[in-house]
């Protein structure tokens, strides 16, 4: 299912992906842009092949669904770069590329010999893009970070959760993949700003730094207000009055998102109103608020309980699907919560024609996955090959590109290089 490179994006740009978990999705981004992504392991894989689920519950280097998920559309090489024959070989396939990405703790890369310095000399264009938990300097510059940790320093694990109970990481790791997407963002602009000048450059993502971002406006209550947004499980926080408003509500078989609203953007509260007093779910007391003179930041929590309780029970009346289809008909501010049964069943997704069936020949089978994120006039976006096997690609890349014979690819395997 290859594309035609012309069709592609970034064609034909050449990317070397030396990264762990936290940059994974950076050269998969590249990759489902068109890049040519070559995936460098250890000898014997990466570790991250070691991580569940596995196809069929089989556990196996080569049957990770993390490793599949996050490593399609690139190519595979083993090469130990700690070796004095390795970095020569990773020096020579540097000469050949545009840009490298890594996640390896600062100062690593120069311990190899291979720094930006070092790499700049042997290809003045080349792009470096560093991911690591804290960056390249400050005080936590050599500090370790598993994801929960640049989850919890960058702010967010103090929202996610329930007022009463201690902060909580998100269900799978979030820091790492805002990191990588960042990431590939900044590695795009690097090659614009190279063609424009010829320029390379260093580009350092801490992934702590990244998760601010995420947390919207939770951070400037503080210097502005000298309040703080804490975690309200289902619920918004309203610093204001330290009052809360229901965000999540249950309903038939599951939950929909709706915002109580007041103001000059209030007219859909009017509509649900409208539609609650069609079905003898509203009382008098909803009845007579007029909405577009409610100031919801300061707005009691007593008022707004009072206002909860019969929209929370009209919502129980209902499925989702019932709930969205007439919120919809009525222009009223509503949407389900979907599992992930519902997102792969969205008529949405459908439509654009966003999943895709990845052939695993090594599998016997067809695998769905998500794919491009985005839709380009003339160009194409999305998945090119299923994930590379261990070492996959060693003699197409050894042998094809750097014109190594077979036999020192066997010399190469038995020295622990590749």
């Amino acid at each position: 299912m290859s594309q035609e490179p012309s069709e592609t994006l970034l064609f034909p740009y050449r990317v070397l992906d030396l990264t762990d978990e936290k940059g994974f999705l950076c050269g998969k981004i590249l990759g489902d842009m068109g890049a040519d992504v070559v995936k460098i392991e250890p000898p014997g894989g990466d570790p991250s092949r070691r991580i569940g689920p596995f196809y069929k519950d089989i556990p196996d280097p080569e049957k990770s669904l993390y490793w599949f998920a996050y490593n399609t559309s690139k190519r595979g090489i083993t090469l130990n770069i700690e070796t004095a024959d390795g970095r020569e070989l990773f020096k020579r396939l540097v000469g050949r590329a545009d840009l490298v990405i890594e996640s390896s703790p600062p100062g690593t890369m120069e311990g190899l010999g291979l720094g930006y310095a070092v790499l700049r000399e042997l290809n003045p264009g080349l792009i470096l893009t560093s991911i690591t938990p804290y960056g390249q300097d400050g005080p936590y510059r050599d500090y370790k970070g598993a994801d929960i940790v640049c989850w919890a320093l960058g702010g967010m694990a103090f929202l996610c959760g329930d007022p009463d109970r201690a902060p909580l990481q998100v269900s799978f790791p979030q820091s790492y993949l805002h990191a990588a997407a960042e990431a590939a963002a900044a590695s795009n602009l690097a090659l614009y700003h190279r063609k424009n000048t010829g320029e390379g450059q260093h580009i350092d993502v801490s992934a702590q730094a990244c998760v601010p971002w995420c947390t919207m406006n939770a951070l400037e209550f503080w210097p502005l207000n000298r309040s703080i947004i804490t975690r309200a499980g289902p619920y918004r926080h309203r610093p204001a009055v330290n009052a809360r408003d229901r965000q999540i509500w249950p309903c038939k078989d599951g939950y929909v998102h709706f915002l109580m609203m007041g103001g000059i953007v209030a007219d859909y509260m009017t509509r649900l109103v409208a539609w609650m007093d069609e079905e003898g779910a509203a009382d008098e007391y909803i009845k007579e608020i007029k909405w577009a003179e409610f100031d919801m930041a300061y707005l009691p929590q007593s008022v707004y309980d009072a206002l909860e309780e019969p929209i929370g029970k009209f919502f129980m009346r209902y499925t989702m699907k019932e709930l969205y289809e007439e919120a919809v008909r009525r222009r009223v501010q509503l949407y389900p919560v979907c599992n992930a049964r519902e997102i792969v069943e969205s008529p949405q997704l459908e439509a654009r024609n966003f999943w895709q069936e990845v052939e695993h020949p090594e599998l016997k089978t067809t695998i769905t996955y998500p794919g491009a994120f985005l839709k380009v006039t003339g160009a194409k976006c999305g998945i090119s090959r299923r994930a590379p096997l261990i070492g996959e690609h060693n003699e197409e890349i050894f042998c094809g590109e750097l014109g190594l014979k077979r036999e020192e690819l066997v010399l190469l395997r038995q020295a622990g290089v590749i």
